[in-house]
Parts: C-alpha cells; structure tokens; sequence
C-alpha cells in the first residue's frame, strides 16, 4: 500500500507480520496482542482492500471506547487517502444527528456497541452489507459490560462474512464469544508483548501517608517526556490531578465522567504538550494513541496482570524506550501480588528516597454525607428539623423525618416536594434545581387537620407561632418545628 510507506512505516511488527497474509486472505483470525502493537493497520489492510464506495456499510469496526472508535476512524482515514472512503464514527457523548447524516452515505462505520446498537434500534443503521466485521480490544469491551450488546450487533451481520478479532488477552469470556460466533478460526499472537531492554519496571514500597509525596518526588526527579499517572477511580483521579496542580506540576485529569467536550480539550492540551501528564483511569485512557510518553506512572495498581499489561502498552511503543514506576502502598499489596503472579513481567524493586511530604488541599477520602445529586445541595445536616445552627442562628436544612430533601429549598419537618419527583433512599440529595411548592403530601397535597378540612401554610418564614387557615380557623396543633410553604 503506498500510503503505508507514505507514513514511514518500514518493517511490519510481529503481530501483523503474522496476521496480515491470512487477513488479506478472507480467514477469520484471533489475534492476541497488546495495546499498541500496531494491530489497527492488521485489520486496515482488509477493509481498505475490499472496500467499495457507495455500496452501503461494507465494514464494521466495535471498539471498547469513545477515543478508540475516533482513533481507529482517523487511521483509516489517512491509510485510505489513495482510495476515499465515506468512514463514520458513532461514539456517545455528542448529538445523534450529525452520525444519522454521516451513516447515510458510510462506507465503513466505526463505533462503540452502545450507539451502534442505538443506531440499529432507530432504523438508522443497516448492516445487512458487513463483510468484514472487527472487534477491538474484545477483551475491554467485555470487561466493560458490553457482551450482550456485541452479541445483538454480531447476530445483525450477515453469517457470511470475515470477522477479526483482536485482544490483549484471551479470558474466558472472549474464549466464549469467539466459540459462539466465530468458525474456524485461526490464531496468532505476539509472543513477547514486553521487551525489557526498552521497557524497564520497577517499584517503590511506599508507606500509605507518604504515597503521594513520593509521586510528587519522582515526577519532579525523573527526567520525562509525557507521563500518564493511572488511578483505580475517578475520585483518585481528580483527586491525584488536583494536587499535582497544587505542587506545581502541570498535570489534568481525563475519566468517564467528563464530557465529550471536555475530553477533547484535555487530550488537545495533552497532545500539544501544554500540559505533560495526564492522570486517568482505565477505560479513559483505552484507544488513547499519544507519541512521546516516556513514563507510566501506576499510583493505584490494577487488580490483575491483564489490566497491568494494557496500562504499559501505552509507552515504549514503535521501538521507542520507556518505564513504568508503580508506587506501592499497604492497600495495593493485594493488587500487587496478583500482577508479579505473571512470569512475562519482571518487575525489579527499587530502595524508596526519603522525600518531602506534601501537603494534601484536597482530602482523598471515601464517600460520606455530603454525596450530592444534582441540584443545588447544601449536603446532609444530621440534626432534626426544626433546630437551629448553633453558629448561624438559621433553622436546619436538608431532611425531615423521612431523611429525604428534594433538590430545592424546602424546609417542611417531613417530605418536601419541590419540581424533582424522583426520590433515593439514605438521605440522597438529587434533582433538578427546584423549589418546593411548600405542600405535605396528603391526597391533593395540602395537610389537613383531624376534622378532614384542609390547611394552607402562611408564607411567613420565620414565626414561630404561625397559624393555619381552614374552614374553621382554627391554629395550628403542630409547634413551632413544623413549617410549611417554600421560600
């Protein structure tokens, strides 16, 4: 292909080495190899070589996440700039219309199980053309919950058709799905998916308190390129990125909770290089393609060698030298032991500096009371209602005797239900930004007193002693606790 040699691509790795001819060849192929092995061009080869502008989608590509569906549509694109192709990517997290507009004319289609399956149910996506279908890194998608979707979209495509499947490790349920939808297959791999000439491993034993102080230490220490630092969760993430600012190391976060906006300006940042380390998760940092890291830095471990296997794959990548750094505390022991499990990795201990330790601004701390959803909370107040702050003088916010607030203002004793109507159990703030219409639930919404007549609540905030007007005028028996109306 001339725009391979275009692209200074000049000896083929060994996974395409071996994979490319049976590919090219309409074989069916399992092909075991690590993130960044360069499995994207295998598969390429095929879809470009039999592609057919405007005779419907031809090609179908599943991939685990959002960057890796835009990754893989950008390699095609630039392998295929001899022979244009209409190449979609259907990707959650933006409108839907503009990919209705692009599948109408796609030639080949790359996506996420969940929008492709939503194109399917819309009426939108026709794959009655597939001749090719390629699942990427199958064994993410499966970890990620995807089985039934993938499943659906397999049983949708013609049963003559050659379907490639690439992942870094075969588990039990890929071994499943291949068994279930893939017939005589062939299988290659890549044998040694770590080279420790260029991709050293160490570790540093660190003790819980000083963990991050050591993180700080090392990144301002290590001469780097790029560095993405990989924590188990999101909170650790945010929480890891936060302080790298504070200790003045230009750091950004990237995780599944961030818009698609927002992931492309961080990953923009990134790419430019105005900010050298990235701190992500797992499955944001999948499909991720950046020249230049020089350094993977694991502040939490995974949970077992696969996932170790793929977070490395990020780095030493086309020859180039890298090291991964893992920090390991008390509560990554058992993570830990899981990984040095696997004989393929030699992870070499390394004598722990004494560092500086640094002052923590924000709390890494599991979830407590103030959870919020939505809204504008002021989070949990444990006190009953009807007392006040002993600091501000104000009456207490937040839940009556149910334990429940919704969304706005209310301040009744008991349930207050403002615009939001849905409702969490354990004391759960959520909602839209509502205000409470200031009724007790009672039928119709108003209280009404031991005679049946109805009672609306003055809208006089602060009296103690307010009164309650029914068809008998008489006050109210309930006390000062008991408030109703909004603001």
């Amino acid at each position: 292909m001339i725009s391979i040699k275009e692209e200074g691509f000049k000896k083929p790795t060994e996974i395409q080495e071996k994979s490319i001819p049976l590919i090219l060849a309409g074989k069916d192929v399992i092909a075991c190899s690590a993130t960044g092995s360069g499995k994207t061009l295998a598969f390429a080869s095929a879809i470009i070589k039999n592609a057919e502008k405007g005779r419907g989608i031809g090609s179908l590509v599943l991939t685990p996440t959002r960057e890796l569906a835009e990754q893989v549509a950008k390699t095609l694109e630039m392998f295929s700039k001899h022979k244009p192709l209409e190449i979609a990517a259907v990707y959650g997290g933006l409108s839907i219309n503009p990919q209705i507009t692009r599948l109408r004319s796609a030639d080949v289609v790359v996506g996420t199980p969940g929008r492709i399956l939503d194109h399917m149910n819309r009426g939108t996506l026709n794959l009655q053309n597939v001749k090719i279908l390629v699942l990427d890194e199958a064994d993410r998608m499966l970890d990620m919950g995807f089985i039934d979707d993938v499943r659906k979209i397999i049983r949708e495509c013609p049963m003559k058709r050659q379907t490639l499947l690439f992942s870094a490790t075969i588990t039990p349920e890929v071994a499943h799905l291949i068994s279930k939808h893939i017939k005589n297959p062939i299988e290659v791999s890549a044998e040694s998916y770590v080279n420790p000439e260029k991709l050293p491993q160490v570790y540093y034993d660190s003790q819980d308190n000083l963990k991050f102080s050591l993180l700080v230490h090392l990144l301002k220490h290590e001469k780097t390129e790029l560095v993405m630092v990989f924590c188990n969760t999101r909170r650790n993430t945010d929480f890891v990125a936060k302080n790298l600012k504070f200790a003045g190391i230009d750091a950004m976060a990237i995780h599944g909770g961030f818009s698609q906006e927002k992931r492309n300006f961080v990953m923009g940042r990134f790419h430019s290089k105005s900010a050298h380390v990235l701190v992500c998760t797992d499955v944001a940092a999948r499909g991720l393609d950046i020249p230049g890291i020089s350094h993977i830095y694991n502040y939490d471990i995974p949970k077992d060698s696969k996932e170790y296997i793929h977070r490395i794959g990020r780095t030493a990548r086309a020859g180039k030298e890298g090291k991964v750094i893992n920090i390991v505390a008390s509560r990554d022991y058992e993570n830990f032991s899981r990984v040095l499990h696997d004989d393929n990795l030699k992870i070499s201990k390394e004598t722990t500096p004494l560092v500086e330790r640094v002052v923590v601004k924000l709390a890494e701390s599991p979830r407590g009371f103030h959870r919020r959803f939505g809204g504008i909370s002021r989070g949990f107040n444990r006190e009953p209602m009807g007392n006040r702050n002993r600091e501000t003088g104000r009456f207490n916010k937040g839940y009556g005797q149910s334990g429940r607030s919704f969304g706005g203002t209310n301040r009744g004793d008991n349930r207050g239900y403002g615009r939001t109507t849905n409702r969490f159990p354990n004391g759960e703030r959520f909602g839209r930004q509502g205000r409470s219409g200031g009724f007790k639930r009672d039928g119709g919404g108003y209280s009404r007193d031991s005679g049946g007549n109805r009672r609306v609540g003055e809208r006089n905030r602060g009296n103690s002693n307010r009164q309650f007007r029914g068809t008998g005028g008489r006050p109210s028996r309930y006390g000062r606790s008991r408030r109703f109306g909004g603001r």
